[in-house]
C-alpha cells in the first residue's frame, strides 16, 4: 500500500476498522486473519476509532434545580449511570 494516496490509505483503514469492530476479534487476530501490519493497524485505530465523535461525549451536563420542598440539606449529584454523590453541606469543611 506504499504507493497509495493518503485518501486511499484513509479509506482502506477506515473499511478495516469498521470490519474489525464488527468481527468480535482482537486487533492482533484480525490483523493476522487479514494479513495486516499490526503496528499500522494500531496507528490507524488510534487515529480513526479514538477520534470518532460517538466515542467522546460532550463535556457538558444539564443542571436542574429541584423544588425546595424536595431538596435535602446539602449538595447531591445524580449521574446518568445511576451513581449518586452527596453529603456536601454548608457545615462541611475542606481541610488542606
Amino acid at each position: 500500500m506504499s504507493s497509495a494516496s493518503s485518501r486511499e490509505r484513509y479509506e482502506f483503514w477506515q473499511r478495516h476498522m469498521v470490519a474489525w469492530q464488527g468481527s468480535g476479534l482482537s486487533g492482533a487476530s484480525f490483523c493476522k486473519q487479514h494479513e495486516l501490519n499490526y503496528a499500522q493497524f494500531n496507528y490507524w485505530r488510534k487515529k480513526l476509532v479514538a477520534s470518532a465523535p460517538e466515542s467522546k461525549p460532550a463535556g457538558f451536563a444539564r443542571v436542574t434545580q429541584l423544588a425546595t420542598s424536595s431538596v435535602q440539606d446539602g449538595l447531591a449529584l445524580h449521574l446518568p449511570s445511576g451513581m449518586r454523590l452527596s453529603g456536601i453541606t454548608g457545615s462541611s469543611h475542606l481541610r488542606v
